[in-house]
């Protein structure tokens, strides 16, 4: 089971087949298909720009996570739902953020992305790296330095992705992968009725559950 959700709350609820006709959703994705940056363009400095803000150290946490899945010996049964396979360590960025806040939350933690919540903690929204490096929205080379401050100090509100679906940890894993194909997602936030973050799906997470033992089972 999937739903919408926005910062006014929940749109939607239904199944992967009837999410394609959701057109708010449909209408995200068509707004964030733009053309990859060529080899001659410039990459943007975000170094420079975050020169002077404080930064912790990228956490080493992903790297010993994925030591661990080689040492996990785990009962053998296929892996069909959500709950499965879901990331459950997730972790949230209030929407009250600014766009610098949003970029060091990630950063800080060498994650691609992560779900948006209100002040009461419900979904509104996801925010990922590759929104924070739009080449659409980043200041030319050159550029002044009062542009690159007004972009930092953004509300993440204006970058994340939303209205966003949230997949119930009872699902099908097969139908969040569909979502994702559907909608160029990196991921999907998991929630629970009330619409409260519970953990995170990814790409990644899906394509772990391939190759490890106990196995994803796609055929049945």
């Amino acid at each position: 089971m999937f739903s919408v959700y926005g910062v006014r709350g929940r749109e939607f609820t239904g199944s992967a087949e009837e999410l394609r006709q959701v057109s708010s959703v449909n209408a995200a994705v068509r707004a964030r298909l733009i053309n990859p940056l060529s080899h001659d363009s410039p990459s943007p400095d975000w170094t420079a720009a975050l020169k002077n803000a404080k930064e912790g150290p990228v956490s080493a946490a992903p790297l010993t996570a994925y030591a661990q899945t080689g040492q996990m010996h785990l009962p053998r049964h296929p892996l069909t739902l959500v709950s499965e396979m879901m990331n459950r360590n997730v972790f949230t960025i209030p929407l009250e953020s600014t766009v610098l806040e949003a970029w060091q939350f990630l950063a800080n933690r060498g994650a691609g992305q992560a779900p948006v919540v209100s002040a009461s903690g419900f979904l509104v929204g996801l925010v990922s790296r590759a929104d924070l490096l739009r080449p659409d929205r980043l200041p030319v080379p050159g550029e002044s330095a009062l542009i690159w401050q007004a972009l930092l100090a953004q509300p993440v509100s204006e970058i994340m992705w939303t209205p966003i679906p949230g997949v119930a940890d009872g699902t099908d894993i097969r139908r969040v992968a569909q979502v994702l194909l559907d909608t160029g997602l990196p991921g999907l936030p998991v929630v629970d009725e009330e619409g409260t973050v519970t953990g995170f799906v990814s790409r990644t997470d899906i394509l772990r559950a391939v190759v490890r033992d106990p196995p994803l089972d796609l055929w049945t």
